[in-house]
């Protein structure tokens, strides 16, 4: 049975029925006179909801039908916030309670009943008004729409990063790197400057790769059109891996002045992606030390005053983008309709033809439309005639956002109606902003948009909406994990512009950026349902936003401020987010989360401030995640009692434990504690026989060994596993006699945990894709047994002995990515014919005592891409970058390099926690 889920323009209609029928049920029996007003309601709001499915199909409404559309969907969400009062009030009475309190709560109860058959008669009269509307404006004479839901492309294609990144855009990439690579030793700014569409970050991405392997550092850093100075550089000192100084950063000009004192010995490569004006390029330059040693920075922007701005007015360094020629906008378009190397069928290359002037080489329009033509079953003529003559006649020679955003909201129009809210929920997040792909699904599923049906996982589905979307290139894949898939999007700033114009029309979301973003809020028609206040947002915004807000359904804050809204006043919240990046100490203040009987999901990213917690949030019945990344020295002991959380995400400084009888919370299916956690802890979380994914950071003392091993055995459902060891001076023997490992394992991450060889139960794992580990020793039936494992993608190995083991052709067949770290010499290392036919990414530590050599046969690895190399203390690092750079001017792909300092425990990213 499906479950309801709510709409962009519906609002609340499917759950509110869902919940009358609830109301209708037998554990309302005793309520006669609200159970009768409940079922009239029901049949009166589903004849509203069926010619509300109708109105959402069409792509443009009458006044008067919009005008009601809107109506009855505010109606919906007041009507269920009502519905979730009655069911918070209508609690039992305790058997424990003695008479008079019985009779004093009794009391209480009738006056709640009252009130209650009080607002269910105010409830039917908004339904009767609005159903004479309907009558008298005669809505259902505009549903006459032939418009039909469009069936889901199931195929996951990951067409549009390569074609994106290779139709085109060679010529371009070729002179772009010669300008970047001559023998000016001053720093060199270069422009690149066009319409939004024509690929310019594309291009900048391709560039930077290139020639990336040739400088000792290099960034790549989105700015956007409204950059919050401070958070924006404080993110880049993180990025750099200097934490520590931004604490101590007391405002921009002191982290501009440390991320100089950063450049200066180095030779550097960064790109600025989506500047916009020259203010904002004036702050951004102070960061680059004027050094001569051949350092270089690219620029994209849309504007062309400020792409000469930031070359200091040099026209020579400004490269113009052109949209693609005829030929690779028509090879773009087929790739993505037809796959790669496949021909438009002869019935519709004429029609093809006429879409494709009509996108005027721009590859955001073309690849848009193309998603929307490949997302058909079927390819009909007429169909793809019918979007041809959707499509804007200005734009292939005067290509304006308008133009450009009227082929995005084609393809919106096209997309099933419940991957609709889905997409517009994007309008929350800033521009630019990497969305994690875990963190959207869990906010889908708790606002309600996700589908549940015939019992399927929830993630499951919404994991499925987020491939659709990237399937349509409605948003963009960014971020990959160790495995290979997709684990996060953007949003192109002009589809973000259509989302955000979209939720404004339907009352979905409303974005402030200052005060009087706030105060057009409290003059619109219709409430607030949802929030999010933005980077520039400050203190004074906040405190406007008072009760008015009370309808406020999700709540999100990014960027700095020392004030917390009122919580308090957001009583129907179901989405808490606040994302402070790297701002100084400031608190965030939570304790009025207990109220808020609603919360479903909350995320607090906030380091390094401090986390006020309350002391009891066990009224947060319907709370399924708990992230809190930041200064929190304890969690409520009542967490243990929240009777659905199923994912709790722990990344807190002052954190010494986990909560004290972590194993009642049966519902967990994912637990992440980054703090030591105790024998204790290992011991309850063993418990916990519903974890999907488990990720600890432990001190190793006596009886861990033993504890750990016995957890793993106890938890047959794992799929994650990543249990780190702080320091390890101890061998983990009883791990070999695990007699009950978890077969469903995908990744296995033990760094830290010291074997003496390889267990061979590992061998038993068919499905696992991420494996790290450390051994002693590697013995050649010991390769055998991880080289044969038929899904391994990932393979991170210390080895800790010299003398290493033979590995054979025929191994690894699916291995992408290798990271070997061994006392050995590299020199004693060969790669035959054959082995390892996938990896892509290679890397290797030189230690002290290498005499210069390489490993052999590194040209028989064809699909390599880039070759990583820790050079240890003592070792020259010129040396390896010439011995390695022999390699790579000999291998058949010419694969990037990269020579780095030496890794260590703490250093070294392998397996994201």
């Amino acid at each position: 049975m499906s479950a309801p889920v709510v709409s962009a323009t519906m609002g609340a209609m499917n759950p509110l029925i869902g919940k009358l029928a609830t109301l209708m049920g037998e554990e309302y029996k005793k309520l006669t006179g609200v159970r009768r007003q409940a079922s009239f309601l029901k049949d009166e709001l589903s004849t509203m909801k069926a010619l509300l499915e109708k109105l959402e199909l069409m792509n443009e409404l009458d006044p008067l039908a919009k005008n009601w559309r809107d109506h009855v969907r505010e109606i919906s969400y007041d009507m269920e916030n009502c519905i979730d009062d009655f069911m918070q009030d209508l609690g039992g009475v305790d058997a424990k309670t003695g008479f008079i309190k019985k009779t004093v709560k009794r009391l209480k109860m009738l006056r709640k009943r009252h009130r209650i058959a009080d607002r269910m008669e105010e409830l039917k009269a908004l339904a009767l008004q609005a159903n004479e509307r309907r009558m008298r404006y005669k809505i259902d004479d505009c549903a006459n729409s032939t418009t039909r839901v469009i069936p889901i492309d199931t195929r996951m294609v990951a067409i549009y990063k390569q074609a994106a990144g290779l139709v085109g855009i060679d010529g371009p990439k070729k002179e772009l790197v010669s300008w970047l690579t001559d023998t000016q030793e001053k720093v060199k700014v270069v422009a690149i400057v066009g319409f939004g569409g024509l690929g310019k970050t594309t291009l900048a991405k391709q560039v930077y790769d290139t020639i990336g392997g040739q400088f000792g550092c290099t960034i790549l850093l989105s700015v956007s059109q409204r950059p919050y100075m401070s958070s924006l550089l404080g993110g880049l000192l993180s990025k750099l891996g200097m934490k520590e100084e931004l604490t101590h950063a007391h405002d921009v000009q002191d982290i501009i002045g440390r991320l100089r004192e950063y450049l200066t010995p180095k030779r550097y490569l960064i790109v600025v992606d989506d500047l916009w004006d020259q203010s904002t390029w004036n702050i951004m330059s102070c960061i680059f030390p004027e050094v001569r040693n051949g350092s270089r920075v690219i620029v994209t922007t849309r504007v062309e005053d400020v792409a000469i701005w930031a070359c200091h007015n040099d026209h020579e360094c400004v490269y113009r983008m052109e949209p693609l020629k005829e030929q690779d906008s028509r090879m773009l378009f087929c790739n993505r309709v037809f796959g790669s190397g496949n021909v438009c069928p002869p019935d519709l290359k004429e029609v093809s033809v006429e879409i494709l002037k009509k996108c005027g080489g721009l590859p955001l329009a073309i690849i848009t439309i193309a998603s929307l033509l490949a997302s058909h079953q079927t390819r009909s003529k007429d169909k793809w005639e019918s979007i041809r003559n959707s499509l804007g006649a200005k734009i292939a020679t005067n290509p304006t956002l308008e133009e450009m955003r009227s082929i995005l909201n084609l393809s919106y129009m096209h997309l099933p109606l419940h991957l609709r809210p889905c997409l517009l929920y994007l309008g929350m997040y800033p521009e630019d902003e990497m969305v994690m792909r875990h963190d959207l699904v869990l906010q889908w599923i708790a606002e309600g948009l996700v589908n549940c049906s015939h019992g399927s996982d929830l993630e499951d589905i919404g994991k499925s909406y987020f491939n659709e979307l990237i399937n349509r290139s409605l948003i963009q894949p960014a971020g990959t994990s160790e495995s290979g898939e997709v684990e996060g999007c953007r949003v192109h700033d002009i589809m973000l512009d259509l989302i955000v114009s979209k939720c404004v029309d339907q009352n979905f979301i409303n974005v402030a950026y200052n005060c009087e973003d706030v105060a057009k809020m409290h003059a619109c028609e219709y409430k607030v349902r949802r929030l999010s206040l933005k980077s520039s947002t400050n203190d004074a915004t906040l405190r406007i936003v008072d009760t008015s807000m009370s309808q406020v359904r999700s709540f999100a804050q990014f960027g700095e401020s020392k004030y917390t809204p009122p919580l308090s006043l957001f009583k129907y919240l179901r989405v808490l987010v606040f994302i402070f990046p790297f701002t100084r100490s400031t608190i965030v203040d939570l304790t009025a989360i207990g109220q808020l009987f609603q919360l479903r999901y909350l995320k607090v990213s906030a380091f390094p401030c401090f986390i006020d917690l309350p002391t009891e949030i066990r009224g947060l019945v319907h709370l399924e995640t708990l992230e809190i990344s930041g200064n929190s020295p304890s969690i409520p002991s009542d967490i243990v009692c929240l009777p659905r959380l199923s994912r709790l995400i722990l990344q807190c400084l002052s954190l010494t434990r986990l909560p004290q009888g972590i194993a009642n919370i049966k519902s967990l299916r994912a637990l992440h504690c980054m703090e030591n956690i105790s024998l204790e802890d290992i011991n309850a979380v063993g418990e916990l026989t519903s974890l999907r994914e488990l990720r600890l950071s432990t001190k190793v003392v006596a009886g861990e060994v033993d504890a750990l091993v016995s957890l793993i055995g106890k938890l047959h459902d794992l799929k994650y596993l990543a249990v780190r060891a702080e320091s390890s001076k101890h061998h983990c023997d009883p791990m070999y006699s695990l007699s009950n490992p978890p077969l469903h394992i995908e990744e296995l991450d033990l760094f830290g945990w010291t074997l003496k060889r390889v267990p061979t139960w590992i061998g038993d794992l068919h499905i696992l894709r991420i494996l790290v580990l450390w051994v002693d020793n590697l013995s050649n039936d010991e390769v055998h047994v991880v080289g044969k494992l038929p899904c391994l993608v990932h393979l991170d190995l210390w080895v800790s002995a010299e003398g290493g083991a033979a590995i054979c052709t025929g191994l690894f067949q699916v291995l992408k990515v290798l990271r070997l770290f061994s006392h050995d010499d590299v020199a004693h290392m060969q790669f035959q014919i054959g082995l390892m036919p996938s990896l892509r990414q290679l890397t290797l530590e030189v230690n002290n005592g290498w005499g210069g050599a390489v490993p052999r046969g590194m040209e028989h690895l064809l699909a390599l891409d880039h070759i990583s190399v820790f050079a240890r203390d003592g070792v020259n690092h010129h040396d390896v970058e010439s011995a390695f750079r022999s390699v790579v001017d000999v291998h058949p792909r010419r694969p990037s390099l990269e020579i780095i300092p030496p890794p260590s425990l703490d250093s070294i990213n392998l397996v994201k926690l």
